[in-house]
C-alpha cells in the first residue's frame, strides 16, 4: 500500500500540467461545406452491365461505378440508347445506338439489329427536319 502511495506522489510531481503553448489558439481553416445533394429531378437511372443493380446518378454524368460490384459503368443519353426486343423470350432491351447486334441477359440470345428494328434519327424523333448536306 505503502509503494501505490508513493507512485501516485511521484506521478503528481513528475506532471507539470498541459504542455507549453496549449492555450494558444490553433488558427486552422474550417473545412468546405459539402456540396448539396443533386435534386430529384436532375437524377439519371441506368442497370449495372454486371451485376445487374438499378444505380442512380447525378444528372449530366458521363460514367457511374457500381458500388455493389465495382463495375465503371458509361451513362448513355436518350438519344444515344437504342430498344428492341429480345428474339428469344420478347424481353426489352436497350443498347448503345449503332450497336449490330444485343445480347439479352435473361436467355443469352443475340438479337441482330436490322433495318426493322432501328431506331430513326434522332431529328425524327424530335419532328425536326432533317438539315441539308452540304452542297
Amino acid at each position: 500500500m505503502v509503494q501505490s502511495e508513493n507512485l501516485k506522489t511521484e506521478k503528481a510531481e513528475d506532471d507539470d500540467g498541459p504542455p507549453p503553448g496549449w492555450q494558444q489558439p490553433i488558427h486552422t481553416t474550417p473545412p468546405p461545406l459539402p456540396s448539396p445533394p443533386p435534386s430529384v429531378d436532375n437524377m439519371g437511372q441506368l442497370v449495372c452491365g454486371s451485376c445487374r443493380r438499378l444505380l442512380a446518378h447525378p444528372g449530366g454524368a458521363k460514367r457511374v461505378i457500381c458500388a455493389c460490384c465495382g463495375t465503371d459503368n458509361l451513362v448513355l443519353e436518350p438519344h444515344q440508347v437504342g430498344q428492341v426486343k429480345c428474339g428469344g423470350c420478347a424481353v426489352l432491351l436497350m443498347y448503345p445506338y449503332g450497336a449490330p447486334r444485343v445480347r439479352c441477359c435473361s436467355c443469352r440470345f443475340e438479337t441482330e439489329i436490322g433495318d426493322h428494328n432501328r431506331r430513326p434519327p434522332l431529328s425524327e424523333q424530335l419532328n425536326k427536319p432533317t438539315p441539308p448536306k452540304g452542297i
